[in-house]
């Protein structure tokens, strides 16, 4: 069972209380714990790409790790919004964290049920998924950095350039999240409706 992927997919979840261990500490006394913070999340999301690839180049998928990967990853980011929504109170970020973090569970519960109902294939994970979770991810980290000083970045201010970056990844993500919501939705539909073939 305690194969590198799964190793990998642990260390995640190891990851996710230092997370929010650096976010809490006081910016006056740390002014550098955002982007520590950010460090951390971006290290977390890569071990979800690389458990993932692992687990089929090195023929190590288990029960185990087709369970815990998608758990880590959800309260990864379900934490990581917690977290900016407190921080950053306000209805920009708020709104697309419900709309997203209610997706993953409404796709969660969904998966189960058709499961039970002996087809959950028809809601496996679709192209328009990956590229959520790609866009999600981009989104998060520029959320969890929030530059305090304006770095200068090659004559420009990297602050505003985060920010404008970090809001179009966000309501990019929020976009796909509602696209690929309806596309699970449409597969899942005769199922709910009793009226597959």
């Amino acid at each position: 069972m305690w194969n590198i992927p799964n190793i990998l997919t642990s260390f995640r979840i190891f990851l996710i209380p230092v997370m929010v261990y650096f976010y809490y500490l006081p910016v006056e006394i740390y002014p550098w714990k955002y982007f520590v913070t950010f460090a951390v999340f971006w290290v977390a999301s890569i071990t979800d790409a690389l458990d993932g690839y692992l687990a089929r180049k090195l023929d190590q998928s288990t029960p185990f790790g087709a369970f815990f990967d998608p758990v880590a990853d959800k309260v990864m980011v379900a934490v990581a919004f917690i977290v900016v929504v407190d921080d950053y109170s306000n209805p920009w970020v708020t709104i697309p964290a419900i709309i997203i973090v209610g997706r993953e569970l409404a796709v969660s519960a969904l998966r189960e049920w058709m499961a039970e109902m002996g087809n959950r294939a028809g809601v496996a994970v679709s192209t328009v998924g990956k590229y959520k979770t790609a866009v999600q991810m981009l989104a998060l980290m520029g959320l969890l950095w929030r530059p305090n000083e304006y770095w200068v970045f090659e004559g420009w201010l990297l602050g505003p350039m985060l920010d404008v970056a970090t809001y179009v990844f966000l309501y990019s993500a929020t976009a796909l999240t509602i696209w690929s919501l309806l596309i699970y939705f449409k597969a899942a539909w005769p199922y709910i409706s009793d009226k597959k073939d």
